[in-house]
């Protein structure tokens, strides 16, 4: 069977462009074990609780939740497991030096397959306050408004 080309996304994290600052982001392997792949070939992933730290010189992808394979027995795995993150080792050091400073995390953003490899994107990033969330949402609409008047405008109404 050929491999597929291209990006196949699976799950996107879009809570977090809204509750974080996201500051650097990074594409990451992840080791998964067949029924995790399977599963996420389904399209069934939940990113939204997820988070990843640097623990002994390796990076760990935490709370992500892949379910079970519903065709998988015995040997399905755990859904919330602890999943290793494949990053060259001066893309560790920069995480960990970035998440050394206070009020940054990182947090996975999207997952997907990219040319049939498991990847995620993580990003290091530092929570919004509401003050911040509201702020951002009257970016957006302003944006929108203006974007409107200029369709509106060009349309001759």
């Amino acid at each position: 069977m050929p491999r597929e080309k291209g990006r196949v996304l699976v799950a996107q994290n879009r809570k977090a462009r809204h509750d974080y600052h996201i500051e650097d982001t990074f594409e990451a392997g992840l080791v998964l074990t067949g029924t995790e792949v399977k599963s996420l070939r389904e399209g069934r992933a939940s990113l939204v609780d997820g988070y990843a730290a640097v623990e002994g010189g390796e990076v760990w992808l935490h709370n992500v939740h892949i379910p079970q394979y519903t065709q998988g027995t015995w040997t399905n795995h755990e859904p919330r497991r602890v999943r290793k993150l494949l990053l060259h080792r001066e893309q560790i050091r920069k995480l960990d030096a970035k998440t050394k400073e206070s009020g940054l995390t990182i947090i996975p953003t999207a997952l997907y397959f990219k040319d049939g490899y498991a990847k995620v994107e993580i990003g290091v990033a530092r929570g919004k306050k509401s003050y911040d969330k509201r702020h951002s949402l009257a970016e957006r609409e302003a944006k929108r408004d203006a974007d409107r008047a200029i369709a509106r405008q060009g349309r001759g109404d």
